[in-house]
């Protein structure tokens, strides 16, 4: 293996030298912070709109509901026909008018309610004008029949919880979806970077096979040194276009909020997230997740995730490697990737929808061990709490399937890599792995 870090070496260097990789590598963090900083301008635009809704209450019921805010402006209408007001709407250019009828009974309200505008209206609006409505009429009926609304209010309880281990460890739903969102982030990584990186190996081999380079170096290199040298050396060579789109989208990041006045973070939940903090408790939960995120196994999360990141991208990386040697233009590698793809799609859905519910369950344990799912699977149940000796059960399957994979891709690569003018069929793999 004395060729392997030559072929690592001159693998990484014709990457990052690459005009093609030099490009992406700068101009991907601008795209990516000039498309944030555009949604984030437009959410600001949207959230800074002032509107102004006409309301015409026939019924007199619930016109003492609409307060004015800081972005939406209520005009309460009086003795004016619906034509009268549909016409003084359209004048101004307001955004709509809430119209609700003259009824005879109190039940009959509610299909009697009815919101004209010139465009669609905001579901956000619309959402917020029916619940003002309906609590108003809600404790109008509760009045007529006798109900004492302050009892009702003073009676209303709000529980909340409190979570504890048999140990006396405590968590919270706040500190569930930080477990979650890290689990998530975690795998997810995996699963864009084996995408991307993993065909960049493939494309690189069917480069050099098609450009007959690699009957040159094959000469002097065992073909296993050369699929491994690739491999390792386009990691490398991804990791260093990662970290530096981290350092260089945050730097990016600082100088637009700081020359435009853009807030990066601005979004339509924004608001409710603030008066959400103004709750009561809400400081209390703040410290119990920061508690939470200290108490987390931060180290085992750290040497787990670059174990499984490691671990299952080799592993995949050397499957994309094997069907470049196999083919002879991208085309044709159609039908290898599916069933590369599929477990790695499989694994992300297990995350989602079996992990986050059951971490510990049959399911999730299961596909936590099975090679081909474990590096996602696992990474995404480590945060709730995983025995060490399944996460080393897990990576020493993991590993073991490496060897395997690799094994099985140096058979085919070392064939393959020679052969031309011909779309391989899965038959013909399996005689290439027994030469």
């Amino acid at each position: 293996m004395n060729h392997l870090s030559l072929i690592i070496k001159r693998e990484y260097l014709t990457k990052v030298k690459n005009k093609a990789f030099l490009i992406m590598t700068v101009l991907s963090p601008l795209i990516f912070i000039a498309l944030i900083a555009v949604v984030a301008y437009l959410s600001q635009l949207n959230n800074d709109k002032e509107r102004t809704i006409s309301v015409l209450d026939e019924s007199g019921l619930v016109m003492d509901v609409f307060k004015n805010t800081e972005n939406m402006t209520y005009h309460v209408l009086q003795n004016m026909s619906l034509n009268d007001a549909k016409a003084l709407v359209k004048e101004n250019s307001n955004y709509g008018l809430l119209y609700i009828s003259r009824v005879n009974d109190l039940d009959s309200t509610s299909n009697n309610v009815k919101f004209y505008s010139e465009d669609s209206p905001s579901l956000t609006i619309i959402t917020e004008l029916e619940s003002k409505i309906e609590k108003k009429l809600t404790d109008i009926k509760l009045q007529h029949k006798g109900v004492d609304l302050k009892k009702i209010e003073e009676s209303k309880t709000n529980i909340s919880i409190e979570q504890e281990s048999f140990s006396g460890e405590k968590t919270s739903k706040a500190g569930s979806i930080m477990k979650i969102a890290f689990g998530g982030i975690a795998g997810y990584l995996l699963f864009m970077f084996i995408i991307i990186y993993g065909n960049m190996i493939m494309r690189s081999v069917i480069e050099e096979k098609t450009s007959r380079i690699v009957e040159v170096i094959i000469s002097s290199v065992k073909p296993i040194q050369l699929m491994l040298g690739k491999i390792i050396g386009t990691s490398l060579a991804g990791i260093t276009q990662f970290i530096i789109w981290i350092i260089l989208g945050g730097v990016l990041m600082v100088i637009v909020s700081a020359i435009f006045g853009i807030d990066m973070t601005q979004s339509p939940q924004q608001e409710m997230i603030q008066q959400a903090m103004i709750n009561e408790g809400a400081q209390a939960e703040i410290q119990l997740l920061f508690t939470e995120f200290v108490n987390m196994p931060i180290s085992n999360l750290i040497i787990a995730f670059i174990l499984f990141f490691i671990g299952g991208y080799l592993m995949y990386s050397s499957l994309y490697a094997a069907i470049g040697a196999a083919v002879d233009n991208e085309t044709d590698t159609q039908q290898f990737l599916l069933p590369i793809l599929m477990p790695l799609i499989l694994a992300v859905y297990i995350g989602i929808f079996t992990v986050i519910e059951d971490p510990h369950g049959t399911v999730s344990t299961v596909f936590s061990f099975i090679p081909l799912t474990s590096p996602v699977v696992m990474l995404m149940r480590i945060p709730f709490g995983v025995p060490l000796w399944q996460q080393l059960v897990s990576l020493l399957l993991l590993f073991g399937t490496f060897m395997f994979t690799v094994w099985f891709a140096a058979k085919v690569y070392r064939v393959g890599i020679l052969m031309y003018g011909k779309k391989p069929s899965y038959k013909e793999l399996i005689k290439w792995i027994k030469y």
